[in-house]
């Protein structure tokens, strides 16, 4: 199945999902004559999400819509026209406005694909072309890679501690609105959760879809298993029985009563569905009862405000589950709830002028942004293994052998031995505006995942306290930083 794309989903501009500020700057590059200066922006991430080792890229493909999208209609100019500065008069002049209606991007994007392990400090994604339309792009694309790829790298964690086990989203009800829902459950699918319980994302993304029923089934009845009964006979090829609305053990044997009657019709107990109480006991008195019974191959369905370390506890403690749904702390990604990167201006060149590097300095050496057209070069071992990313200038030659300094620590460092295999990860997207990148379908960008994480260090995977993965700065790239934040605090 085709995967829907932003403008099914929404109507067929974003071109306002922005902030307000970055329509004052765009303004003001108009107003100083610079809106046909060159500019470079970069969008990255300072720190690891969940205290772990990694982080899986996500998001590119509504990206991607975004910008051939970008555009703004009539109703769009109209109500910016209406929007008035502290003097009441209109904050933006008619010359402007009709400037924005005619604007289509021409810019240069490239990107880190879809699924591809990502660390801190290294773009993610690059924008070069004019300096206004680079600015318009800023909060449309943090807004949706920061979101995707942090519940990306929620349901990878997840999925690593199910140990091959499958994981179902079940958030939908829990998440951010409607577009938090979908875009979770397609960034979760793409972390590698099986299915999810949200209808509208399978059928916009082609995502499996797999849902049982709720306590209030149960409920309507008389009985449980009244509503068993009612339930295998309306849908007898999707029997997951939730068995804990009043016993738990002795739903099981009411599901195991009625798996019998389905088993009379032609048809098997898919399962059964426990939702609270003790996990581990319950999921093994559960197993033993349905395979004394002879229902050995009917899972058992595991939910209840589930994440990575209450399933790997599980597992430890010898539960039986086979299949794990996780809803609330994967969908809001419970505790952290942003991924927090940022999008940088580095380099500008105003017309008919050679580039300009440009940061920002700040106190914090982990604030303190790269300047150039930055690429990351991503170097294997000959086992395959990931051996570490360096940051480099695509505007200045690389000395040799590469070096690998620490972003934060540039009394660290590391050379890359001559030989070993590379890529460079941010690859062509756009340019001049025309997409050239052929996008993969969802289940290709899915199936990228396994492999990512299988090319990291064992250490680095760890939930707890993981190993770093080397990430630095080129040499001549670090020399110039350094210049330049010495410079701007005028000390050179």
């Amino acid at each position: 199945m085709t995967e829907a794309s932003l403008d099914q989903l929404y109507r067929p501009s974003l071109a306002l999902l922005t902030d307000l500020y970055q329509l004052t700057m765009a303004y003001g590059y108009w107003k100083s004559g610079m809106a046909g200066h060159d500019a470079v922006f970069h969008l990255s991430f300072r720190t690891l999400p969940f205290g772990g080792g990694y982080a899986i890229g996500c998001g590119l493909h509504h990206a991607i819509d975004m910008v051939q999208g970008f555009r703004l209609e009539p109703e769009d100019l109209d109500y910016l026209a209406k929007l008035r500065g502290n003097d009441d008069s209109p904050m933006f002049e008619r010359g402007f406005l009709d400037y924005l209606q005619g604007l289509r991007l021409t810019c240069d994007l490239d990107a880190v694909p879809e699924g591809t392990s990502v660390f801190p400090h290294e773009p993610l994604l690059r924008v070069r072309g004019p300096i206004i339309q680079c600015q318009l792009l800023e909060t449309p694309l943090l807004n949706v890679i920061n979101f995707q790829t942090l519940i990306a790298t929620k349901a990878a964690r997840i999925c690593s501690a199910a140990a091959g086990m499958p994981v179902l989203e079940f958030g939908l009800r829990r998440a951010q609105g409607p577009d938090g829902g979908l875009s979770a459950s397609r960034a979760a699918y793409v972390g590698g959760c099986a299915a999810t319980s949200n209808v509208l994302a399978g059928r916009l993304f082609g995502i499996p879809v797999r849902g049982t029923h709720a306590h209030s089934w149960v409920m309507a009845f008389g009985s449980e298993i009244d509503s068993f009964l009612a339930y295998a006979d309306a849908m007898p090829n999707n029997c997951v029985m939730l068995v804990d609305t009043y016993d738990s053990l002795e739903g099981v044997r009411n599901a195991i009563t009625v798996g019998r009657r389905l088993r009379e019709k032609g048809h098997e107990l898919a399962g059964i569905r426990l939702d609270s109480g003790d996990l581990a006991w319950l999921s093994k008195e559960a197993r033993r009862m349905l395979d004394d019974a002879g229902f050995e191959r009917a899972a058992i369905v595991a939910s209840n405000d589930l994440d990575e370390t209450i399933i790997e506890s599980l597992i430890s403690q010898g539960a039986r589950v086979g299949v794990w749904g996780v809803g609330t702390r994967l969908v809001t990604a419970h505790d952290e709830p942003s991924l927090g990167g940022v999008y940088k201006l580095s380099a500008v060149r105003p017309p008919g002028s050679a580039w300009q590097h440009r940061l920002k300095v700040s106190e914090q050496a982990v604030k303190t942004s790269n300047p150039g057209v930055p690429q990351v070069r991503r170097f294997l071992g000959n086992d395959g293994r990931l051996v570490g990313d360096i940051i480099f200038d695509e505007l200045t030659d690389v000395d040799e052998p590469w070096t690998m300094i620490d972003p934060v620590d540039p009394t660290r460092r590391r050379v890359m031995a001559s030989g070993l295999a590379h890529e460079d990860l941010l690859v062509p997207i756009f340019r001049g505006g025309q997409l050239v990148y052929r996008k993969p379908d969802l289940e290709q960008v899915r199936a990228r995942v396994p492999g990512q994480l299988r090319a990291l260090h064992d250490g680095i995977k760890r939930r707890l306290n993981p190993h770093a993965y080397p990430v630095g700065l080129e040499a001549a790239l670090q020399r110039r930083k350094t210049a330049m934040v010495l410079q701007a605090r005028g000390l050179q």
